[in-house]
C-alpha cells in the first residue's frame, strides 16, 4: 500500500475537507482528490461520503483511519525518541493524571521543571479516564492505582490517604467535631458519589454519610472540594497530598482509618530511554522526596 497516499488520506480524514488537507500538506485540492481516488481504486472501496459541508468517513474509511491514526502515533513516538539528544531535554511531553492530582499537586510544581528544562513543553491532560499509553494517547501517566495495561514501565511513587479538613475560621465559628456523630452538626464537602475517584475516598464518604451530615456539598473533583473548604463552607474530604501547599488547613478526626491509595507513574516501554520522560520522572520523584522532608519537619509524618 502506498505510504504517501495513506498520509494524504489521514490528513483528509482528520480535516474533513480536501481543501483543508491540501493546505496542511501544501498540495492543491485536485492533487489531494486524485490521490484519494487512486487509493479508493486500489482498495476497491469508497472511503468517504461526500456532501456539501465536507467529507464523512464510510465504515471502510473508519477502519483505515483507525489504522493510520495508530501508525501516526507510533511514528510520532519514534520521531520523539530520535529527537531526544544525548544532553538536552526538549520537545513536547504529554502527561496525563487525575484532575485533583494535576491541579492540586503537579501543576503548582511545574515552574521548577520549566526552570530546569526551559525547552520542554508539557501537554497536561487531566482525565479521570485512563488513557491508553501503549497506543500513545499520552506519554506518561500518574494514576491512583497500578496500571493494568501491558508493555508499560511502572514505578510506585507514594501512597495517599483521605482525611477530613477544615479551616481554622470554620472551626472557630462552628466548633471542632470530636466524634463521627458530631458530623451531624456540620456541612460535609466531598466528591459527587457518581464521580470517578479512588475507592478509599468513595468508601470514606459512604461511611460518613451514615452519620447524617447536617448539610452536604458535592463536587465532581477535589479542586472544587478544596475551594469549598477554603471558603469556610464546611468540612471536606480531601487527599493528604494537599497538606504541604495548604498548611493552614486543620485535619479533623485523624483516627478515621482509610486504605492507602497507591500512586504510580507509568510510561510505554518504547519510551524507556526518552530523555524527556526521564527528566519528568526524576523531577516528580525529587518533589515527592522534598515534600516528605518538609512534612517531617512540620511533624506531619
Amino acid at each position: 500500500m502506498d505510504w504517501d497516499k495513506l498520509r494524504i488520506f489521514h490528513a483528509v480524514a482528520d480535516a474533513g475537507s480536501l481543501t483543508h488537507a491540501g493546505d496542511r500538506l501544501n498540495l492543491s485540492q485536485s492533487a489531494v482528490s486524485r490521490q484519494i481516488r487512486a487509493l479508493e481504486e486500489s482498495l476497491d472501496s469508497t472511503l468517504f461520503h461526500r456532501h456539501a459541508r465536507g467529507l464523512i468517513l464510510t465504515e471502510q474509511g473508519e477502519l483505515l483511519f483507525d489504522a493510520t491514526s495508530a501508525m501516526s502515533k507510533r511514528l510520532d513516538a519514534a520521531a520523539a525518541r530520535i529527537r531526544d539528544s544525548e544532553e538536552e531535554v526538549f520537545g513536547v511531553l504529554r502527561v496525563t493524571t487525575t484532575f485533583g492530582f494535576g491541579t492540586l499537586w503537579l501543576a503548582p510544581r511545574l515552574p521548577k521543571l520549566y526552570e530546569q528544562y526551559p525547552d520542554l513543553n508539557i501537554d497536561l491532560m487531566l482525565e479521570e479516564r485512563v488513557l491508553d499509553l501503549p497506543m500513545r494517547e499520552a506519554d506518561v501517566a500518574i494514576r491512583m492505582k497500578e496500571p493494568s495495561q501491558a508493555d508499560l514501565v511502572r514505578k510506585r511513587l507514594m501512597t495517599v490517604q483521605m482525611q477530613l479538613y477544615a479551616t481554622q475560621e470554620y472551626i472557630e465559628e462552628n466548633g471542632t467535631p470530636q466524634t463521627l456523630e458530631d458530623i451531624s452538626n456540620h456541612r460535609l464537602i466531598c466528591q459527587t458519589p457518581a464521580a470517578p475517584q479512588a475507592g478509599a475516598s468513595a468508601a470514606m464518604v459512604r461511611h460518613l454519610m451514615t452519620y447524617n451530615p447536617g448539610s452536604l456539598l458535592t463536587v465532581n473533583n477535589y479542586f472544587g472540594v478544596l475551594q469549598g473548604v477554603l471558603h469556610n463552607l464546611g468540612i471536606g474530604v480531601l487527599p493528604d497530598y494537599v497538606t504541604q501547599d495548604f498548611p493552614h488547613l486543620v485535619p479533623l478526626l485523624a483516627d478515621i482509618e482509610t486504605a492507602d491509595v497507591p500512586v504510580y507513574l507509568a510510561y510505554p516501554e518504547e519510551l524507556r530511554h526518552s530523555k524527556r520522560v526521564a527528566a519528568f520522572r526524576d523531577f516528580v520523584q525529587d518533589e515527592i522526596i522534598a515534600q516528605r522532608k518538609q512534612l517531617k519537619q512540620l511533624g506531619k509524618l
